[in-house]
């Protein structure tokens, strides 16, 4: 058989007729055949052959699907029928597909929508260095002092955000390209410094971006980015690898005790601190996963995040 498509025990498993490792026993029993010949371990199927199992012929595989979508604010990038504003039925795809990671509810941008399984890891693992890019809009003025320490790392969530890069706009707005993906990452980062996004938006993954595509609009990915994808994940990881493990550094103390100071916004006609809570209690604990920067007695902030991990 060809070395070309998929293994065949993941072609049984993915028509859900059964798990891989029933499959395999199925195969060895002589119960399943290609194209009417008896099949072995190890065989290769492609779009188009007939497999049976146990007499039952299984519905051909799906052709693989790839959307870039722009997902608007207020759809949940959820699977659940049951909440109404799931992903899936914003999009309203003809065929089963799912997205790749998340956006939060109130973000907007570029998410991708697939029904291939194997690629999600590859794309979302931090250990595999794929960019994601955001044009991040704040409540208060920023500066380069900001700007360099978020590039360096933040504390949140118990542990240290990876380095990352930062490009200034104007004022108030930023853009800056991650490659890892923590729960609501850019916002706490924001927090921690004492600001607030008012706007977040995904403008591109890896080499796809989301120009032309208008808030609730999608569009099926050409051949050509199909196949730049393709080889991009050709050597990453779908489980947790050493690199990805060392992604994530604990914080110490000395991390976080680094004192910073905000650029005075004009438009305000006062001096703002990037440490003063802009809003009131809403800014300090939240779930008692994280707490807003203290002020030192120098007017800096000294951060002091929860060691509590989530799940």
């Amino acid at each position: 058989m060809s070395e070309t498509g998929i293994r065949l025990n993941k072609f049984i498993s993915d028509s859900g007729f059964c798990s891989r490792r029933e499959a395999d026993a199925f195969i060895e029993a002589k119960q399943v055949r290609v194209n009417g010949k008896l099949a072995d371990l190890g065989v290769r199927v492609v779009d188009g052959d007939h497999i049976k199992v146990k007499g039952k012929l299984l519905p051909n595989r799906p052709a693989t699907v790839y959307l870039a979508y722009h997902k608007p604010m207020g759809v949940t990038c959820t699977t659940d029928p049951q909440d109404p504003s799931n992903i899936v039925d914003a999009v309203k795809y003809s065929q089963r597909i799912f997205p790749i990671g998340r956006l939060d509810k109130d973000s907007e941008g570029l998410i991708l929508l697939t029904n291939d399984g194997d690629i999600v890891n590859k794309i979302l693992r931090a250990g595999n260095a794929h960019d994601k890019e955001y044009v991040v809009r704040v409540d208060k003025a920023i500066n380069g002092e900001f700007l360099r320490q978020m590039s360096q790392g933040v504390p949140i969530l118990g542990t240290r955000t990876l380095p990352c890069q930062l490009r200034q706009l104007d004022n108030h707005e930023f853009v800056i390209i991650l490659q890892q993906g923590l729960n609501r990452q850019i916002r706490r980062m924001c927090e921690y410094f004492g600001y607030q996004v008012q706007r977040l938006k995904r403008t591109r993954i890896m080499h796809l971006k989301l120009s032309g595509l208008k808030p609730g609009q999608w569009r099926l990915l050409s051949s050509q980015e199909i196949k730049t994808l393709q080889q991009a994940i050709a050597s990453s990881q779908k489980t947790a690898d050493a690199s990805s493990a060392k992604a994530v550094r604990k914080t110490t103390n000395k991390d976080s005790n680094k004192p910073f100071k905000a650029k005075p916004d004009a438009s305000k006609g006062r001096s703002d601190q990037a440490g003063k809570n802009p809003g009131g209690k809403q800014n300090g604990k939240q779930n008692g996963k994280h707490r807003a920067p203290k002020p030192s007695s120098s007017g800096g902030y000294k951060g002091k995040p929860s060691n509590r991990r989530t799940k």
